[in-house]
């Protein structure tokens, strides 16, 4: 035993000096003495954490040396093939499809589509007859598109920035007119500061989960938007739903959320309405003063999406705050198109100052997507400059809406359920059973109370309507309406992707571009070929 512990006795002092070596060299590096606290105070807490990191860092080191030759090995492993093999191969592939093929109705439905020469605007050029038509599709609600003085300030804009800003907002994205014009619409709106994106459809959509985590809880309403939608589905929060544009529906889902948070004794999380000015899918508008009173009764926040009421109501077209005489900031979240109000491209939200920062950096659509050409930031700043000096433009288009209704609200064989100060008019087949999401249809039949988790109204399992059918009449309006040099539209919809499908209808956009007359003879012409056609089908 003396002799084998004699013999050992230089391989322990080797490895005593070779570690005291190692360790003098690891205390010379930087920072080894946080590495040093920390692997003792690991170890002492938990000694198991010490193997286990061991073994980490071990796998790390042999995943690193094995990179370097694993591609040459799997080289070995791979399928020679000659170029004439290669060719036949290449020649017998074919490429799936990259959507379904259109149906006989869509390829119609398509082609029938009006094609139109040199800029839109009120009166275009159609490419078919050559002759000019009226246009009620297109949404040009203060006759912006085309206005000589944008196209002179965009076109200035063009030559001094170019055209595309070359990246998101936040990484080199950002141009002086990019804040002018969230400054021009915070002033015009009365909030604190505002924030610009470059796509209006990814605005609500964005908005929406930047605020709005899993746990926190949403109400809306049933009749809101695709966007509106897919921002809630990103959010991952706990929706619950109410009736269509109904606040004593509201009232009712926000007194069972409490309920149902005291029952099981949750905590008290970040808790939003959801719901739309004007809503996209029927032209109905929210009572706000109401629903501001609701807001703060129950302790929620008011995400509002005016996406179709900024830049069309009130006097001078600041949407239903100042149609309702509503201080801006009583809505905590305001959002609003620069594509639809201002006839430029994208949205903004419009808020406190933590609202607007709090986007800047969770935001997606403005963190990841590329900033708005220059040129359109101006085009939207000069729109809000002639809102604010030319008021005259939201009389006539007020004027040019009654002038509308007047005509279409005497047809018997329609249904209108946009509000009557709307600037879209949504015009549906009037049937003997007809139903629709407003609540005033459900009201004058008993049906059973609305499920608050399930976004489908409450009277969906009476609606009788045929798609397809209504489709195809609608679509022979459109045509006959065309015909006689009136462009109107159908409502476009995602069938089969929408949560709550929407009853077919037709669209009418007022203009303020044209004037009285010119919408009085265009709705006549619509009316009668609703008359024309829908009277084949009885």
């Amino acid at each position: 035993m003396a002799s084998s512990s004699t013999s050992l006795e230089p391989l322990f002092a080797f490895l005593a000096t070779s570690l005291s070596k190692l360790e003098y060299a690891f205390n010379k590096l930087p920072g080894s003495a946080v590495i040093q606290r920390y692997v003792r105070s690991s170890h002492q807490n938990d000694p198991g954490r010490t193997i286990l990191e061991l073994i980490l860092v071990i796998f790390a080191i042999r995943t690193l040396m094995q990179s370097r030759t694993r591609a040459d090995r799997a080289e070995k492993h791979f399928i020679q093939f000659s170029d004439k093999e290669i060719d036949e191969l290449v020649d017998e592939w074919t490429p799936e499809p990259l959507g379904p093929a259109l149906s006989a109705a869509e390829q119609a439905e398509l082609a029938a589509v009006p094609v139109v020469v040199g800029p839109n605007g009120p009166k275009p050029r159609l490419a078919s007859t050559g002759k000019t038509a009226t246009n009620v599709a297109s949404f040009n609600f203060t006759g912006l598109a085309g206005n000589e003085h944008i196209q002179q300030r965009a076109v200035e804009t063009l030559r001094k920035y170019g055209l595309g800003s070359c990246g998101p907002p936040g990484f080199y994205g950002t141009l002086d007119v990019h804040m002018d014009l969230e400054r021009d619409i915070a002033d015009f709106l009365g909030t604190e500061a505002a924030i610009l994106y470059s796509q209006g459809f990814s605005t609500i959509s964005s908005v929406i989960p930047a605020f709005c985590k899993r746990g926190d809880i949403i109400v809306a309403d049933r009749g809101i938007s695709f966007a509106i939608h897919k921002g809630i589905q990103i959010s991952r929060s706990t929706v619950r739903w109410y009736d269509h544009n109904d606040l004593r529906s509201l009232e009712e889902v926000l007194e069972s959320v409490e309920k149902e948070r005291r029952k099981r004794k949750g905590p008290l999380t970040r808790r939003f309405i959801i719901t739309e000015g004007i809503f996209e899918k029927d032209g109905a508008m929210v009572d706000l003063p109401k629903l501001i009173e609701i807001k703060y009764k129950y302790k929620y926040r008011l995400i509002l999406d005016e996406s179709f009421s900024f830049g069309t109501v009130g006097r001078t077209g600041r949407g239903l705050t100042e149609l309702y005489n509503v201080p801006a900031e009583k809505v905590d979240m305001l959002v609003g198109s620069v594509a639809i109000g201002l006839c430029s491209s994208g949205g903004f939200c419009a808020g406190s100052q933590t609202v607007v920062d709090h986007q800047r950096i969770n935001g997606p659509s403005f963190v990841f997507s590329a900033s708005m050409p220059g040129l359109l930031a101006v085009s939207a700043s000069e729109g809000i400059n002639i809102l604010r000096s030319t008021p005259s433009i939201l009389t006539t288009l007020q004027e040019n809406i009654r002038a509308a209704r007047a005509i279409l609200d005497r047809v018997d064989c329609i249904s209108i359920p946009s509000h009557p100060a709307s600037p879209i008019i949504h015009i549906s087949i009037r049937s003997p059973s007809s139903t629709s999401l407003h609540p005033a249809s459900a009201a004058l039949s008993p049906v059973k109370p609305s499920n608050p988790a399930s976004p489908l109204p409450r009277d969906a399992g009476t609606w009788d309507w045929d798609v397809e059918a209504e489709e195809r009449l609608l679509q022979d309006v459109v045509e006959e309406a065309l015909a006689q040099g009136v462009m109107i539209t159908k409502a476009k919809r995602l069938r089969g992707q929408e949560t709550v499908e929407a009853r077919p209808s037709i669209r009418l956009a007022m203009s303020s571009a044209l004037t009285k007359k010119e919408t009085e003879k265009a709705v006549t012409v619509v009316k009668n070929a609703l008359v024309k056609v829908l009277g084949r089908r009885r």
